[in-house]
């Protein structure tokens, strides 16, 4: 795994859904991510403020683009959602361990709001590999939908919004269990608590994707760390953001 510096031009903007926005970026840093669910850490401002990064998972790439998916919830990314295409970003790229072990014969792939961008590559891959792929996004209401025609694209889906405005209401694991789904192995990317219910339900044939506060993003702060039940401690940034559902500690 290789890290990398470089500025990326902005070559797309988009508003998805009410302050969710997707972003292309083009340059050289994209050739260093080479597995879905390495993420991308990003210089808002030139100024000190703020002064630090922000990490953000990646929805597709090449070996020249990445595309983002973020939401407007501080300052920072008030910054990011104003920046225009042409604008030139400096990123670090190559960062984190994503979804490695790819071969099997059939798998759920599940994403929770913001945790549904690094599964859209993920479900590509899969699929070039052979792999039969079945969907789930969940999310709060129906504004809250986005991707959800990318997805139908590539693969069945289902939407699980918590108040049953659009798709099943309730919860991705309510989901899980109201089908009988072909699945060797699921993927997933989300909210914390949906993390934790995923391994519970399902302990041993998942990979678990965390979102983390993290300063520097390549594991030098150590800011990220979590308890795991195979180390006393792992780095979210180097050792993550992907873990194997056997070893997550579930918070209760």
């Amino acid at each position: 795994m290789a890290n990398y510096q470089g500025i990326m031009t902005i070559v797309s903007k988009r508003e998805l859904v009410k302050d969710v926005y997707e972003m292309i970026l083009e340059g050289e840093a994209a050739s260093y991510i080479t597995t879905p669910g390495q993420f991308i850490n990003i210089k808002i401002n030139d100024s000190l403020q703020p002064y630090l990064r922000r990490p953000m998972s990646i929805c597709d790439y090449d070996k020249n683009h990445i595309t983002i998916i973020f939401r407007v919830v501080g300052e920072g990314t008030k910054i990011l959602a104003q920046k225009q295409i042409g604008d030139q970003l400096d990123c670090l790229t190559g960062l984190g361990n994503g979804f490695i072990d790819l071969d099997h014969q059939s798998a759920v792939v599940i994403g929770g709001g913001l945790g549904v961008p690094p599964m859209y590559k993920l479900a590509k891959d899969l699929l070039a590999k052979g792999v039969k792929v079945t969907a789930i996004l969940g999310f709060n209401t129906k504004d809250a939908v986005f991707y959800q025609k990318e997805f139908e694209a590539l693969c069945p889906t289902y939407v699980a919004t918590m108040d049953g405005t659009l798709g099943e209401k309730g919860t991705v694991v309510d989901v899980l269990k109201n089908h009988d789904f072909d699945m060797d192995v699921y993927y997933t990317c989300g909210p914390e608590k949906m993390l934790d219910a995923l391994a519970l339900a399902y302990p041993d044939n998942g990979y678990l994707s965390f979102e983390a506060r993290m300063g520097c993003g390549f594991g030098a702060c150590m800011g990220c760390s979590c308890k795991t039940k195979t180390k006393p401690y792992k780095r979210i940034c180097v050792e993550g953001p992907v873990l194997h559902s056997s070893e997550v500690i579930v918070n209760g």
